[in-house]
């Protein structure tokens, strides 16, 4: 089989099966493993870069990689942790005046250290992996979220991580186009395991 086929096969970059969906798996692995690596290729593209790095923009767009790393940081425990489970975000996302400031995490990420912005989104991915943990092992997928902007809507668990596995497909994609205009950087699953990226519990 060529390296080209390999890197494509079930197992991609994770050899290991620390990250990513399994083979044969049920819905919850199934999702949990997609958005696992999401995060393992996100933390590989936007890890182990200086402030001018992280506040680069490309073309005409503002988005920066810091701009990225405190964004998802956010909607990590915005949506797994408050959403699902009615849990408060916490510092700093409720210090934020959001009425006047709606896209403060990408206009802050500038002011911030890159050790800051790292260690942001490692924790918020930890306590979001945790709240989701704990919302399927009180209901399933099928569970209500505690809560959501639309009183008329009943989203469950299942939705919420749907879209976060799909909001964070997005932003890798941003991630590649940066990264390989900051370093060259290039690949599409992590060579071994990021710094960044904060393993969870092995799969059994």
């Amino acid at each position: 089989m060529s390296d080209e086929f390999a890197q494509h096969g079930d197992g991609g970059g994770d050899p290991h099966g620390w990250w990513g969906p399994p083979a044969a798996g049920d819905e919850v692995a199934s999702l949990v493993g997609s958005l696992e690596r999401q995060r393992a290729t996100f933390a590989w593209k936007v890890g182990g870069l200086d402030r001018a790095a992280l506040s680069a923009t490309l073309g005409p767009s503002a988005v920066t990689l810091g701009g990225l790393v405190k964004h998802l940081a956010f909607v990590e425990v915005f949506h797994l942790c408050t959403r699902v489970n009615g849990r408060r975000p916490g510092d700093p996302w409720e210090a934020v005046d959001w009425g006047a400031t709606p896209d403060w995490p990408w206009t802050s990420a500038a002011e911030d250290d890159p050790a800051y912005l790292y260690d942001l989104w490692r924790d918020a991915v930890l306590r979001a992996r945790e709240s989701l943990a704990d919302a399927v092992a009180e209901g399933g997928l099928d569970r209500p979220i505690a809560w959501s902007d639309d009183p008329g809507a009943r989203p469950t668990v299942r939705r919420v991580l749907v879209d976060l596995i799909e909001e964070y497909a997005r932003h890798v994609g941003h991630a590649d186009l940066y990264r390989e205009a900051i370093d060259g950087v290039v690949g599409e699953d992590p060579p071994g395991v990021p710094e960044l990226y904060p393993l969870p519990e092995r799969r059994g």
